[in-house]
């Protein structure tokens, strides 16, 4: 994997819609609490809205505002686009593209004046990204070992065990290496009642049964704190996470 001289985390989900925005940012809010520098990046990202005649990342945004607001907002996120389409598809339909060298290259902005950077993929690991790229490839050459955010709700047991495989598995276009470093696994609830889901009771204990110690936490619904507490930047160091 690439040569980070800095630790970080790469930030995926089993899907598109579970969460990922939220858990990073609470886990960019405990890094700065904890008195770390956090850089946080968007590499691209599409369905914006247009404010005061400029592009703007909903989900840039609040990493930006967890993170106490380093850099700027063009660097969280320099690839902007206004439909709500995987990425090249949104280019495409403003014509313009996806810059691949630019996905890679925006990381650098952060790793010179950050203790640690989180860099949250679009969609799930094999979502395309670029032309070129699935979030998956970028992951791989970010060399970030990936929190996977999994959503409490039924299916999230294949979902998940789906995304291990897939990193496991993934063999890079452009680069001989193989696979992706899972640092663990978030489960994020959604508010679902269990009178509409009673997978959500027991969601937890399966995934510790089926995926053991790569389950880190528990996030509930509109909370601020993991359960148990994890120490992040542990995590992005390869260390024993604190439970």
């Amino acid at each position: 994997m690439a040569d980070t001289p800095i630790p970080g985390l790469f930030i995926t989900g089993t899907d598109t819609g579970v969460g990922k925005t939220y858990v990073a940012c609470r886990i960019a809010d405990w890094l700065v609490r904890a008195g770390y520098r956090v850089g946080v990046y968007k590499p691209a990202a599409s369905g914006c809205d247009v404010r005061d005649g400029r592009l703007v990342a909903d989900d840039a945004l609040q990493l930006w505002q967890a993170a106490g607001r380093p850099g700027d907002l063009d660097h969280v996120c320099p690839q902007r686009f206004l439909a709500p389409l995987a990425p090249p598809l949104a280019a495409r339909a403003e014509g313009r593209h996806v810059d691949a060298d630019l996905l890679r290259s925006g990381l650098e902005f952060w790793k010179s004046r950050s203790d640690i950077v989180l860099v949250e993929g679009a969609g799930g690991l094999m979502s395309p990204l670029s032309d070129e790229d699935y979030v998956a490839d970028l992951a791989f050459d970010c060399g970030f070992s990936l929190i996977v955010v999994a959503p409490n709700v039924l299916g999230v047991i294949n979902q998940t065990l789906q995304t291990l495989i897939t990193a496991a598995v993934f063999r890079s276009r452009a680069n001989s290496g193989e696979g992706l470093a899972v640092a663990g696994i978030v489960l994020n609830d959604r508010g679902r009642d269990v009178r509409d889901d009673p997978s959500v009771e027991s969601n937890h204990g399966q995934l510790v049964a089926h995926c053991g110690p790569l389950v880190l936490a528990r996030l509930a619904y509109d909370a601020d704190e993991f359960s148990p507490p994890v120490d992040w930047f542990a995590v992005a160091r390869g260390q024993q996470a604190s439970g």
